[in-house]
């Protein structure tokens, strides 16, 4: 009987909504995705289609727009996109932006934006890296000093997901520069027609190539009070902190989808693939490897569909989603690895999927907190 990677968290109704998802990026994303990558972004007709469709804020409540569901219906779109090597359309960075609003904005924040969120008319993004500082947010050097009733933001953000297409960012800056944690806010930025604001070029990276990111910049961006995400100065690392479980475990998430997609393509390849009168597959040192890699994805999906679990139940806390961030991610760099030397010199080719998932995993160790971060934090909790 052949191998199945199946989820302990799915049911009937979930399913079904994944036929969904699945007819809809068989139809939307998937013919476009070459072209996406030529141009380097996915287009916001995408990101409307997405939402018209119902598979954006799946887990806000339906009050503020969302479908009031839980992460699992996340889970399920971000699953369907990894193993497919689709990963132009940068969901999670949406979802993200949307927890923050959901967890620490005002019902004033949630109204104003949250709707428009789940109908892909405002792509979500959040500034927090900058050309000098990347894991150590307390070292941020982009500032907003009072002006009024208001703020004035000023400084710059690299590497930014979503960066040309977000019409509404979450900007890291200090408010305090006096202090160092607590004196880091939060503003909500609209970006359309927002005097001061600047997308630079898209960043030719080595993966991701159908994913838009940029640079921006805020010279004399002008924001008023009802911006400050939660109304309270001096609160934005605290709200950093407080929604690292749901980042990390997306990650850990999409991790071990994506191999599992790169499994079935190899699998699929060395069954075809001929070398001295036999399939590749029957060679010892083919069935071996994907036996190693079955075995690695089947013990991962045990660990990260409990995380799954914990977090739908409200009880995952921030080491034990490092640990899911740190093996999903190490883990996808060794599998697609050992899946490209199966292909041989057409696993090298950006024609297959395989090539594609290879430059687009090595990121996954970096952002969202480098592997290295994620030994650091869970070694504190030992």
């Amino acid at each position: 009987m052949p191998i199945t990677f199946k989820r302990s968290w799915t049911d009937p109704d979930l399913d079904q909504y994944r036929d969904t998802v699945v007819r809809f990026i068989e139809e939307h994303m998937a013919p476009d995705d070459a072209a996406a990558r030529k141009r380097g972004h996915v287009g916001h007709d995408l990101w409307c289609r997405a939402g018209e469709t119902g598979l954006l804020c799946t887990d806000i409540p339906v009050e503020w727009g969302g479908a009031g569901g839980d992460f699992r219906h996340e889970a399920v779109f971000y699953e369907e996109m990894a193993r497919r090597g689709l990963t132009g359309m940068n969901a999670s960075v949406h979802a993200i932006v949307a927890h923050y609003l959901l967890n620490h904005g005002t019902g004033d924040q949630k109204q104003r934006y949250l709707p428009r969120m789940a109908s892909g008319e405002l792509v979500g993004a959040i500034a927090m890296t900058e050309p000098g500082t990347g894991s150590d947010l307390q070292g941020i050097r982009a500032h907003a000093e009072r002006d009024g009733p208001g703020w004035r933001i000023n400084g710059a953000k690299t590497f930014i997901s979503n960066g040309m297409l977000a019409g509404l960012v979450l900007v890291v800056v200090k408010t305090d520069p006096g202090q160092a944690a607590r004196g880091t806010s939060i503003f909500i930025v609209e970006t359309k027609n927002c005097p001061g604001y600047r997308v630079g070029p898209l960043l030719d990276k080595m993966g991701l190539k159908a994913q838009d990111t940029s640079e921006l910049f805020f010279d004399d961006v002008r924001v008023g009070p009802r911006q400050l995400l939660g109304g309270r100065e001096g609160q934005g690392f605290l709200q950093l902190m407080a929604d690292l479980p749901y980042e990390r475990l997306l990650i850990g998430v999409t991790a071990l989808a994506a191999m599992e997609g790169a499994y079935q393509s190899t699998l699929s390849y060395v069954r075809e693939r001929k070398a001295f009168g036999q399939p590749i597959a029957q060679f010892q040192n083919t069935r071996f490897k994907l036996a190693e890699i079955a075995t690695e994805i089947q013990v991962g999906r045990a660990f990260v569909d409990r995380c799954v679990e914990d977090l739908v139940a409200g009880r995952l806390d921030t080491a034990t989603a490092s640990m899911a961030k740190l093996w999903g991610s190490e883990a996808q760099g060794r599998v697609v690895d050992a899946c490209v030397q199966l292909f041989g010199g057409y696993g090298y080719m950006n024609e297959y999927l395989v090539a594609r998932m290879y430059t687009d995993a090595r990121v996954q160790r970096i952002y969202g907190g480098t592997s290295e971060i994620m030994k650091e934090v869970i070694s504190r909790a030992l």
